[in-house]
């Protein structure tokens, strides 16, 4: 299996990517080692237990929905379909993300609802839609496993297992689970035989006429910005009963008005978040690192391949629900076939080997000690 993590431990404070060079004039660059925030340090043993947490169904609401149900090593930390899977009687109403490079990102989630790993975390473990646990139900499970027990009191001091030092050591792991030798980072770095001719033109479109680095910028290629591209509403929505169901829970769990609730059928996106009209059908712009495994794309997977991504821009976006705050950076690229089979060339360099490891064995619970009894 090829395994390409970079590991990151100590007591690093920065609070931005580090990049490996100095960035284009364009604002392109490598990616450096990521962000460790001084709340919640590295260390070989805390990410070792959120390894085995990541992996571990104990974390959820039914014992069997880990991290790693809607995060597959082998479907690019990701799920390759459309819509993410869903807590059992309900599916997820997006596209799962891949945990891959989520280490660089300020904000988490399609609409940015999470501002670290750590908050991430929770908010999947206890999603009505995700792991759906509770906390203090999820805490006393791992009190029952004697090995969590010992590991929590040596990397985090705790008598019993604290939940939110849980999430610590997850969001510990995921930073470890980033890519920064893709065949872009080497040529970045001064390597000039990196990429291919057709990739280094792919790369002039990108940044020049296809306007792609308008919003996917920076090291990361993310803005972290927020836009409306015209991605059609999700096409389960008008034959699966179960996400009809879901997404309206959603609708009405995250307090829209009556009419909405009635009447929406496509997602709003960053509405949820500010509730404001102007930000109906916006989403976070995406890294694209990692893109080659983590398909199908967009906040809903309506687009198959990065094929069809391209050529998505290409026409100018499409047309949803929300079509009045489609973004004005959004309009007909004019590329030709050979442009675009460039382009998406270009794309593909930005993933590096395909990042697989090997499931830890996971420890199993036993009765409590008669001495020790309830915390």
């Amino acid at each position: 299996m090829k395994h390409t993590t970079a590991i990151a431990f100590g007591m690093a404070l920065v609070a931005t990517p580090i990049l490996a060079d100095t960035p284009r004039p364009d604002g392109l660059a490598a990616l450096g080692e990521p962000p460790i925030p001084a709340s919640n340090p590295q260390s070989p043993e805390k990410v070792e237990l959120g390894k085995m947490l990541f992996f571990d169904p104990i974390l959820s609401g039914n014992y069997n929905m880990p991290c790693a149900s809607c995060h597959l090593p082998e479907a690019g930390w990701a799920i390759q379909a459309p819509i993410s899977f869903g807590y059992p009687g309900t599916t997820h109403w997006r596209n799962s993300q891949t945990v891959v490079n989520s280490a660089y990102y300020s904000k988490l989630f399609w609409a940015g609802s999470s501002g670290s790993l750590e908050h991430q975390a929770r908010s999947a473990a206890r999603g009505g839609v995700a792991g759906n646990g509770e906390d203090d139900m999820m805490e006393s499970r791992l009190a029952f496993v004697p090995e969590y027990r010992e590991r929590f009191k040596d990397v985090f001091g705790d008598d019993w297992p604290n939940i939110r030092h849980a999430y610590d050591a997850i969001a510990a792991f995921e930073r470890t689970i980033v890519q920064t030798d893709t065949p872009f980072d080497t040529y970045m770095n001064g390597d000039d035989t990196a990429l291919t001719e057709q990739q280094v033109r792919g790369l002039d479109l990108f940044t020049g006429k296809a306007g792609c680095s308008q919003c996917h910028s920076g090291a990361l290629l993310t803005d972290e910005k927020y836009y409306n591209i015209g991605v059609p509403a999700y096409s389960g929505w008008e034959e699966d009963e179960l996400a009809q169901i879901t997404f309206r829970f959603e609708l009405y769990a995250k307090g829209v008005t009556e009419e909405m609730y009635r009447s929406t059928k496509d997602d709003p996106g960053l509405y949820f978040r500010t509730k404001e009209t102007a930000d109906k059908g916006k989403f976070r712009t995406p890294s694209l690192r990692y893109t080659k495994y983590t398909y199908p794309y967009m906040h809903n997977g309506m687009l198959e391949t990065l094929a069809d991504v391209v050529e998505f821009y290409n026409q100018g976006g499409g047309d949803n629900e929300f079509a009045a705050n489609k973004s004005d950076l959004i309009q007909p690229l004019g590329l030709t076939d050979d442009e675009k089979a460039d382009l998406v060339a270009f794309l593909e360099s930005l993933s590096g080997d395909e990042i697989l490891i090997e499931e830890p064995d996971l420890p199993a619970m036993e009765p409590l000690p008669a001495a020790m009894g309830t915390n």
